[in-house]
């Protein structure tokens, strides 16, 4: 791709706001709400959802290994999830193609809120008095892969906020700490991410010019926004958590009722 002396300026636009969405993407999910838009100001869609996807990947694989040392991830439950996001995925990929992207924007418009007031009505979700030693029972590990099966689902078929859907419904349905669910989380997202980014480029997509500083920005985000989290608690992730939910509703709410140009 020719960037006619643009570069720089390129650069100037993705690296700030990739830096933010991993902070935040460290913390509660949702980040790619924020350096996915960033890479589609200065790129092509398909080359900016490759190059964001290969920033996240690595990203995401040193937040992991900093919950990880910190003992903020349950593996089993993350496995378990993770295959059932790997199997979802590209099932919700399959389904986005007979149904009119409207209707699922319309679809998030009425649950998004839904989710915020569940979570005002719920304030001691992912305390983090709740229950640490987790007891991984059969019943669990079908409602581990259903999870992921679900949200995978959600993220072939719309994709923003999945890592925020995941830390809720790790800490409603298996009543997870709220450090737990997001260190949990990133095992899942990590899976999602290299998935669809060996796809990527085996056809060529990423632009490595621009993703590697972009990871590298990436990286520092994330190890910032693990640091964050894991300083800061369950009330750090929790006020996040609904900054996510208010930007993929506004992002949402514009794309079904400002028309295209």
């Amino acid at each position: 791709m020719e960037f006619s002396g643009q570069y720089g300026q390129i650069l100037l636009v993705v690296l700030p706001l990739v830096f933010l969405g991993a902070v935040v993407d460290s913390i509660a999910g949702g980040g790619g709400l924020i350096s996915l838009p960033a890479y589609m100001m200065v790129l092509p869609p398909h080359i900016a959802a490759a190059t964001n996807k290969f920033a996240a990947g690595f990203g995401t694989l040193t937040s992991l290994v900093r919950f990880l040392r910190s003992g903020k991830v349950h593996l089993k439950v993350s496995l378990i999830a993770a295959a059932g996001a790997l199997i979802g995925s590209p099932i919700g990929a399959q389904i986005q193609l007979f149904i009119p992207a409207v209707w699922l924007n319309r679809m998030l418009l009425v649950v998004l809120p839904c989710i915020a007031v569940f979570m005002m009505v719920r304030r001691d979700l992912g305390a983090d008095d709740e229950r640490e030693d987790f007891s991984f029972t059969g019943r669990a590990a079908v409602q581990t892969f259903l999870i992921g099966l679900l949200i995978g689902g959600y993220d072939g078929l719309i994709g923003p906020g999945t890592g925020t859907f995941l830390i809720l419904a790790f800490c409603s349905v298996l009543h997870f700490p709220m450090l737990l669910a997001s260190g949990s989380a990133k095992v899942v997202n990590f899976a999602s991410n290299i998935s669809a980014l060996v796809v990527y480029i085996l056809h060529g997509q990423v632009l490595f010019s621009v993703g590697i500083p972009a990871m590298l920005c990436a990286v520092l985000g994330y190890q910032v926004g693990a640091h964050m989290a894991l300083k800061g608690g369950a009330k750090v992730v929790r006020v996040l958590i609904f900054v996510v939910l208010g930007i993929l509703l506004v992002k949402t709410g514009y794309t079904v009722f400002v028309p295209a140009a």
